[in-house]
């Protein structure tokens, strides 16, 4: 794993994970304990990814106590009838310095959500004036077997505790 400091942007950790349960909400919980970020209040970034940050690929449980607040940018879909599949998937472009932009889809295929990752990366990146590289992207697909599955892609920015113990 990568050393940090104050000197770097955030560590961002990029976690995949199925999940299944007997309701649709168990199934998401399933995924969030099997990408390591179950015990945590999720908080919704908009996508940025800062100057200087390293991405990691791991689902290891993330440190912190339970309850703590976890900046995270997701997508997550759950196939709710039987036989059926659905598809998550972040993707991503970065430039020189570490900076960028996340983007999170859902649907019911890869090719469904890696054409959305490529089409709404190409015109954020137009809306900015260029410079990022090449898409990147992680996609998990779940499907229903004999209960609800869910697919999470997650990218874990900083776990953060509610103050003075």
């Amino acid at each position: 794993m990568p050393v940090h400091s104050a000197e770097y942007g955030p560590l961002i950790t990029i976690r995949t994970a199925k999940g299944v349960g007997r309701t649709e909400l168990s199934a998401w919980d399933d995924a969030l304990a099997n990408s390591g970020v179950a015990n945590f209040n999720l908080i919704r970034l908009s996508s940025v990814i800062p100057r200087l940050s390293t991405l990691s690929f791991n689902n290891d449980p993330m440190e912190g106590n339970h309850g703590d607040r976890l900046y995270c940018v997701y997508a997550s879909a759950v196939a709710v009838e039987p036989g059926t599949e659905v598809c998550a998937g972040i993707g991503w472009v970065r430039d020189d310095t570490g900076r960028g932009l996340f983007v999170e889809h859902d649907g019911t295929s890869e090719k469904e959500v890696l054409e959305l990752i490529q089409l709404s990366l190409e015109d954020m990146n137009e809306r900015r004036g260029g410079g990022f590289g090449a898409i990147e992207s992680v996609t998990v697909t779940a499907r229903w077997e004999d209960r609800p599955a869910c697919a999470l892609a997650i990218a874990s920015y900083e776990v953060a505790g509610w103050g003075p113990a």
